[in-house]
């Protein structure tokens, strides 16, 4: 396959900032922009013995711009090997971007790619607007070639009443009998969102099947970057809305659990759920693993938190930790990888600690950590009235995770001295707990935190770019906590 002319230079302006990039300046555990800007992971899939990850790439700058696909493969999905660009901007329906997709091994061994492609036009009355198309490329690993016959889905094959400029974010997947199913994000003339469910016999000829959820402004407005999946009995639709307005659980993208019926594709939600309760989550994407395990990754940051990167980096945007996915009392759970176990250094620990004030526990500091908390009252009756654990601290800066057992709300704060006033530091949720009972892991990589409540019911992630050198922990306690603690150092 030969390259255009643009994704050859990209590729080659990617293989110079290689050059110049210094590795340690990126997170140890966490997958970064090769160069440029990052956002969406896209194609997330197991194919060729290794995991595929892309991602939404503008190379040149570190800010968002002309959409490509970057490329990275994994064979622990903890480190992270780049490839060369995937895709460029190259073709007249693609012209104005390669937006977001998901991938999926076809039988014949071919790596198949389905994707948004956005075109600029003028609408009749001279403004310009853009449109949006499905469209596949299809290779072996590491060069694509884009499909004779893109694109595949346009506004001929949308629903009454549904917009062709808000049409994007395909989710591909392989049903048991050999056909294609895919998921697409779409707006319809109540402005709200929607997903649209499209049918292939062979990954390349699409049709219309049904509107699969509504969103009757429910949740924010046009929902992206849906994914679908099916997980411990039930149906699991993620989605990332528009224009959220955060609240004490939701902040940006959601979870519909519900009950489906693999022989009509028909979906009934049950339950809704924030993914992630934190400063920086957006646009997850999940793959099934060889080994069964359901896993997502997702963009660890959002829109409103953009401007809180340090100029100093040479690139931008990082993806979460993979999770692994469960499905809990009607409750979607995660969990990092069980592939960190493996990176676990150096077991610090203390049990049945009692304080209240400030406390400091030797051995325990760091930024690259694995850390596992237990705190209850110390007399098991009388509750106390906060809790923190503050990190990445020093005299100048920290982070923190506070607990009020009164309103049962978790706190996640990067705001000392300040991440600035335009760039939003502080995001709560509700847990459950009782009288002050809580259980947290929290796993610390150079630039991001990832808070996992009681075993994964919920998580809060967040990003922070203060100096390395700032690694102390310390905890506190407003009222007399019982303390367990144990915490590794991460290898890189």
């Amino acid at each position: 396959m030969m390259a255009g002319q643009l994704l050859k230079e990209a590729r080659l302006f990617e293989e110079n900032e290689d050059k110049r990039i210094r590795q340690k300046d990126r997170p140890a555990f966490h997958l970064s922009s090769r160069a440029g800007w990052m956002n969406d992971p896209n194609g997330f899939s197991y194919y060729g013995g290794k995991y595929h990850l892309f991602y939404q790439y503008h190379p040149f700058e570190k800010r968002h711009g002309l959409m490509y696909w970057a490329h990275a493969v994994s064979d622990d999905l903890l480190h992270w090997e780049y490839l060369p660009a995937a895709l460029a901007p190259d073709e007249e329906y693609d012209r104005a971007g390669c937006f977001s997709g998901s991938a999926v091994e076809m039988p014949d061994g071919r790596h198949l790619l389905m994707y948004t492609g956005v075109q600029a036009v003028m609408d009749e009355g001279g403004m310009p607007r853009v449109l949006q198309t499905q469209c596949l490329a299809v290779g072996d690993g590491v060069d694509y070639e884009k499909y004779e016959g893109n694109p595949v889905l346009d506004g001929g094959d949308l629903p009454e009443d549904a917009s062709c400029c808000d049409f994007r974010d395909p989710k591909i997947w392989r049903k048991p009998d050999g056909t294609y199913r895919s998921v697409v994000g779409n707006r319809p003339g109540d402005g709200s969102g929607q997903i649209l469910l499209f049918m292939s016999p062979d990954g390349f000829h699409w049709s219309f099947q049904k509107v699969f959820a509504r969103n009757r402004n429910r949740f924010g407005r046009m929902w992206e970057c849906p994914d679908f999946f099916e997980l411990d009995g039930k149906g699991v639709l993620l989605v990332s809305p528009q224009q959220m307005f955060p609240g004490c659980e939701y902040s940006g993208t959601l979870c519909l659990i519900g009950a489906y019926d693999l022989a009509t594709d028909d979906f009934a939600e049950e339950n809704d759920q924030a993914v992630d309760c934190g400063l920086d989550f957006y646009a997850p994407q999940t793959a099934l693993l060889p080994d069964g395990r359901r896993v997502m990754i997702g963009w660890m940051q959002s829109w409103e938190t953009c401007g809180g990167h340090r100029g100093d980096l040479d690139w931008f945007g990082q993806m979460t930790l993979p999770r692994e996915l469960s499905v809990r009392n009607g409750r979607l759970c995660q969990k990092p990888v069980r592939e960190l176990e493996k990176l676990r250094r150096g077991r610090t620990e203390y049990r049945d600690v009692v304080f209240d004030g400030e406390l400091n526990l030797a051995g325990i500091r760091g930024r690259k950590t694995d850390m596992e908390l237990e705190i209850a009252p110390a007399d098991g009756e009388k509750a106390y009235r906060e809790f923190a654990v503050r990190f990445a601290a020093n005299e100048m800066c920290r982070t923190s995770v506070s607990f009020r057992p009164e309103g049962s709300v978790l706190k996640v704060d990067r705001g000392y001295p300040g991440s600035g006033k335009m760039v939003v530091h502080q995001r709560c949720c509700r847990v459950n707990s009782d009288n002050g009972k809580l259980k947290l892991r929290i796993v610390l990589d150079w630039y991001s935190v990832e808070v996992f409540v009681n075993d994964g019911e919920q998580a809060l992630t967040a990003v922070f770019y203060t100096d390395r050198s700032a690694d102390g922990i310390s905890f506190f306690a407003d009222g007399t906590v019982k303390m367990n603690v144990v915490k590794y150092e991460l290898a890189e």
